[in-house]
């Protein structure tokens, strides 16, 4: 499986945002899709993710209320709509799949991994 994120950049404080992530090959081994973030000198983080089903979904309590996690599974692809963006959520984005329903929520235990983009929010 490869993933392909795309839509970081620069945006002010209040700005929005809007993150894709693309996967290809054998896709039908995805159980769910993530979106982690890393500042500099500090873990990935998970920010939000999505069961390929849809069934399940979840935030970050940083994010919630402004952030939303979406999927195409028609296209494969997963979004991460971000409002009301903070300096704070400035990091290197990161979408990754995860093969199965167990740690879906644990950066270490995902499978695949995009490329990263770049997200900066400045004040």
């Amino acid at each position: 499986v490869q993933l392909q994120a795309s839509g970081g950049g620069l945006v002010q404080a209040g700005g929005s945002l809007r993150l894709s992530c693309a996967a290809s090959g054998r896709t039908f081994s995805i159980y769910a899709m993530g979106w982690f973030r890393q500042a500099p000198g500090k873990e990935r983080d998970i920010v939000a993710a999505i069961s390929w089903s849809g069934g399940g979904i979840y935030y970050a309590d940083s994010v919630k209320g402004r952030f939303t996690i979406s999927s195409d599974n028609a296209k494969d692809t997963v979004f991460l709509q971000m409002n009301s963006l903070k300096p704070e959520d400035t990091a290197v984005y990161y979408c990754g799949g995860r093969r199965s329903g167990s740690n879906w929520l644990d950066a270490k235990a995902y499978d695949y991994w995009g490329q990263g983009t770049l997200v900066t929010v400045s004040s």
